[in-house]
């Protein structure tokens, strides 16, 4: 695990990096349209104030042994591959083109190494008997429903009128980056979730914790961005905050309730390898 440390060292470093530069350096980002640019202004923010801070913490509590640190951090990791996706594929090129991607690489590989060496057995035996897993798994099928419903729906939309999705519009795009984000690998995700931590299978407690701690950080994100976006001018900029909101506060307690009921001597998740 040592390598998946040192790689997330060097991810802590290089999102201080971008988010920093891209905040102070003038015209870093080269997008023409005030939505793409509101969006890119509010993601740097949220990371320097929360995301950093959070990895960070879950770094040192993982280091230091936390079962609980553990899952936040594999959970910021996976953050750090879908957020750094937008900017690697959807940014218009600029200076901190590499950047990007070693963001994205080195978080994905560090992600590989932290599931590979999880004792799931562990894990399993770590959570309370009376953890309110059906509660969370209808929580994790509405999430994917929504998500993924919310794309469908555009998607039919677009055969059927020709019209593309609004936020095509609003980016000038020519595909839909988010929704295929979304489509691939956040609703399918949510589904598997879902079911394993029904029947209490370890990697369900796993991925629910993972997904929730990147959902919290990013609706957050999306609620600052819309706010942003709607003092540059754009009208319809705050028309899905109240989603934003619910959604993060939503992914907020659920994946606090989940750590609440792990039992407390829960230490030391890694296999020793030799």
């Amino acid at each position: 695990m040592k390598s998946s440390y040192l790689m997330t060292f060097i991810i802590v470093m290089l999102t201080l990096i971008a988010a920093a530069g891209g905040l102070f350096i003038d015209e870093l980002y080269k997008d023409t349209n005030s939505f793409a640019l509101g969006a890119w202004y509010a993601n740097d923010i949220i990371l320097l104030i929360v995301g950093l801070p959070l990895l960070i913490a879950a770094l040192v509590l993982s280091i230091r042994g936390s079962l609980r640190g553990q899952l936040v951090w594999l959970g910021m990791l996976n953050f750090t591959i879908y957020n750094y996706s937008y900017y690697l594929f959807g940014a218009a090129l600029n200076a901190f083109f590499l950047i990007y991607a070693a963001l994205f690489t080195l978080s994905m590989y560090s992600l590989i190494f932290g599931l590979v060496f999880l004792d799931y057995n562990k894990i399993e035996k770590s959570f309370k008997k009376k953890t309110p897993v059906k509660g969370i798994s209808i929580f994790m099928i509405l999430l994917a429903v929504t998500l993924g419903g919310a794309w469908i729906a555009q998607w039919v939309n677009f055969v059927l009128t020709g019209n593309p999705p609004q936020i095509m519009i609003n980016l000038h795009a020519t595909n839909n980056l988010v929704a295929t984000l979304d489509l691939t690998f956040v609703v399918p995700l949510c589904i598997v979730a879902a079911y394993y931590l029904w029947i209490r299978k370890p990697v369900g407690y796993v991925l629910t914790i993972m997904l929730n701690v990147k959902g919290f950080v990013y609706n957050l994100i999306l609620t600052f961005g819309s706010i942003i976006q709607a003092q540059a001018g754009i009208k319809s900029a705050m028309d899905l905050v109240p989603l934003w909101v619910i959604l993060c506060i939503g992914c907020l307690s659920t994946f606090i309730i989940l750590l609440i009921n792990m039992r407390p001597n829960s230490n030391k998740i890694l296999k020793k390898v030799g």
